[in-house]
């Protein structure tokens, strides 16, 4: 029997149901705004696999051609791998719920999220996190929901629950954001430089509209909700870790106080080679496996560090709380790529490379949910083993690469003025070495590259993370904690937070939360979204001793660009027919040449020569003839009345026999013949478009200047 519960968030209706579909998975639900409804499916392995040592969390979302009454693009016809926006709203409901199992649950588990109904207004990326908490919620399966989510945009100053399509092309805001009955859990988004306090506001708005939410996902588990099962948690035996703890003894944190980043993981990892060694000859191998003394160490090292940070006031690398480590920068360090950089914060470094295309060069995508559906600003990471020391499978980008990406492209692409600017551009990030937040080391870097390619960006972008380390009180609140502003590896993985904030002097343009705790309060998120900002304004200051401006000129080897507007009823004329004339004009310039609907023609050339040829090709053939102008033309006809002459490309003139000369002409070819270039000036043009030209008038019009040049 299936159970349904609708609820109110800001003016638009969220509607949850489930006992209607997927009636075998553990716990399955439809959510619906306006006509998109999306089906999630939750389901866990009854047991762990054997020597399974990782929680196996599968998020998949996918988006269904035929939900919006269309057919995929392609030959096949069928949705084929996920898509970029697939993933990142698989990322989406990952991040928030993962946190939420139980530690030692080694269980599969696999959330599923399918977009059945699109209507191109709503979309569905909020559905599938409601959904995903809502099916855990009614499942069997342990976790600690539930949660609210909500995007939050701003029109016209004020904040809107869940946006359309429509009114998010007037917000300045556009966040993501998930939470618990009390305090934040996860957000996401990108702004147009919003203040630090407008930013607050907005997480507050959006924790109180995921209050119907979460009150609906527990009317629904009251009506329709499963009993939870027993999962067999997969733990280090006491004994075990309190023996491994012992032979540690006080070796563990001088180690972890070794300065550098490899030195102090050696420096570790020897301690704990020897201490396995001596945990495995007085428990036995069967017990002591290779999972179990990795996972004693992950413990002893995580109370090690937070131990440091929280009674002793220490980092590992030595640094005051509020300290960014030492920046450097350079620009214009690859002579072909037409923009590049690399900046170092720490051991933290990004190779970036900027590359400008013309129009043909702008990604183009299928969109069944709505919005826009192709970039021009794309930013590509790449993250290469070596980069932390490491071997392990070489493929194209997973789903770290992508999230990372684009958290950096959405921070850096509110200063860049795309609407009027000509070129497609690119951006990739080769991550070089990696010690913390290698994702706003990209838009750092990324910043310098597209001014060094001479992109006019508004502003300079920089971001930075911040990171907390807590303690928990008798009442189960946070009773101790320290944030962190610049987190390295470490603090990242024994620590609970990576908060990455990115904008300009002005105002935040780029963020994104990841939490290890359950939620955490507003107050706390303030904090660290004022150190945050302290952060961003010192990397711009160091940013800006580098190169404080987009530079005034393009690279040599980047294309140049020339607009011409014409009538854009000359645009067939152009185009020609079957596009022969531009193909051809195409041809013999080597330049790209982009025709928009209003007339704007964007030409494309990496030499002065191909510009040359296509500007005046294009000019030729789309002028107008102007009364009282002087052309040289050629004469292509010859009649006894006179001679025509194509005084533009593809556009001729008759010149009267009377307009040939200033005295009486008997015959045409006394004067012209065919072939010959002369100057004409036009009359004046016909109701019909026929034009009169004259070489009398352009002959004696150029007499009088030469005249009036040699009495100067």
């Amino acid at each position: 029997m299936s159970e349904k519960i609708t609820a109110q968030v800001g003016d638009k209706q969220v509607i949850i149901e489930t006992g209607k579909l997927a009636k075998q998975a553990d716990g399955a639900v439809t959510v619906q705004l306006g006509e998109t409804i999306v089906v999630v499916a939750a389901v866990a392995a009854t047991k762990a696999k054997e020597g399974q040592e990782f929680f196996p969390l599968t998020v998949d979302y996918r988006e269904k051609a035929a939900a919006a009454g269309k057919f995929p693009g392609g030959y096949f016809k069928r949705e084929g791998r996920p898509t970029e926006k697939e993933i990142l709203t698989s990322r989406l409901t990952d991040r928030p719920i993962r946190p939420l199992f139980p530690k030692g649950m080694y269980n599969e588990v696999q959330v599923q999220s399918i977009v059945l109904s699109a209507d191109g207004e709503n979309d569905p990326d909020i559905l599938s996190i409601v959904g995903a908490s809502t099916a855990l919620m009614v499942s069997d399966i342990p976790w600690a929901g539930p949660l609210g989510a909500v995007r939050v945009g701003r029109v016209k100053g004020q904040f809107v629950a869940n946006p359309t399509h429509s009114e998010m092309k007037e917000s300045d805001l556009d966040l993501v954001y998930v939470g618990n009955e009390n305090d934040i859990v996860m957000y996401e988004g990108s702004a147009k430089e919003i203040s630090e306090a407008d930013f607050n506001a907005a997480l507050k708005f959006g924790q109180a509209c995921c209050q119907p939410l979460i009150a609906a996902q527990k009317e629904l588990v009251a009506k329709a909700g499963k009993k939870k099962r027993e999962i067999a948690l997969t733990i280090v035996p006491d004994e075990i870790l309190e023996e491994a703890k012992k032979l540690a003894g006080g070796r563990f944190v001088p180690a972890l106080l070794t300065p550098g980043k490899l030195a102090r993981e050696d420096a570790c990892k020897a301690i704990q080679d020897e201490v396995g060694a001596k945990l495995v000859e007085k428990f036995g191998a069967e017990k002591v496996t290779d999972f179990v003394v990795k996972d004693a160490f992950y413990y002893i090292q995580k109370e090690a560090v937070r131990g440091l940070i929280l009674n002793s006031g220490k980092r590992l690398d030595g640094r005051a709380f509020d300290v960014v480590r030492p920046i450097s920068s350079e620009v214009g360090v690859l002579p072909r790529a037409h923009g590049s950089a690399i900046f170092s914060r720490g051991e933290t470094q990004a190779v970036t490379l900027v590359t400008l295309g013309t129009g043909d060069d702008v990604q183009e995508f299928d969109s069944y949910t709505g919005g826009d559906n192709e970039k021009k600003f794309i930013l590509h990471y790449n993250f290469p083993n070596f980069s932390v020391g490491e071997t392990g499978r070489i493929a194209g980008p997973g789903r770290r690469e992508i999230g990372h990406g684009a958290l950096a492209e959405r921070s850096i692409e509110p200063m860049l003025p795309l609407e009027n600017y000509p070129y497609t551009v690119r951006v990739t990030s080769e991550i070089m070495e990696s010690n913390g937040s290698t994702s706003m080391a990209s838009v750092c870097g990324g910043t310098l590259a597209l001014m060094d390619a001479g992109v006019p960006m508004i502003r300079p972008v920089a971001g930075i993370s911040v990171g907390i380390c807590t303690a928990y009180g008798a009442d189960n609140k946070i009773a101790q904690y320290k944030l962190l502003t610049d987190i390295i590896g470490w603090e990242d993985a024994y620590c609970d937070m990576d908060c990455k904030i990115a904008g300009t002097e002005k105002g935040i343009t780029g963020f994104q939360l990841d939490l290890k705790l359950r939620g955490l309060p507003h107050a706390m998120m303030a904090e660290a979204i004022e150190n945050a900002r302290v952060a961003r304004l010192f990397i711009l200051g160091e940013m800006a001793k580098t190169l404080a401006e987009p530079r005034k000129e393009i690279s040599k080897y980047a294309p140049r660009i020339e607009t011409i507007k014409i009538n854009p009823e000359k645009i067939g004329a152009l185009i020609g027919p079957g596009g022969k004339n531009i193909k051809k004009l195409v041809e013999e310039s080597g330049c790209e040449i982009d025709i928009e609907d209003d007339g704007t023609v964007n030409i494309f050339s990496v030499t002065p020569e191909g510009m040359k040829i296509a500007r005046d090709a294009i000019t030729g053939m789309t002028a107008e003839a102007e009364v009282g102008k002087i052309y040289r033309g050629k004469v292509v006809t010859i009649k006894e009345f006179g001679a025509f002459v194509e005084f533009l490309p593809g556009k001729d003139g008759l010149v009267h026999i009377s307009e040939l000369a200033n005295f009486r002409v008997k015959k045409t070819e006394d004067i012209v013949k065919m072939g010959d270039e002369i100057l004409v000036k036009c009359l004046g043009v016909d109701e019909k478009g026929r034009v009169r030209l004259s070489r009398k008038a352009a002959m004696e019009e150029r007499d009088r200047e030469m005249a009036e040049t040699e009495k100067k």
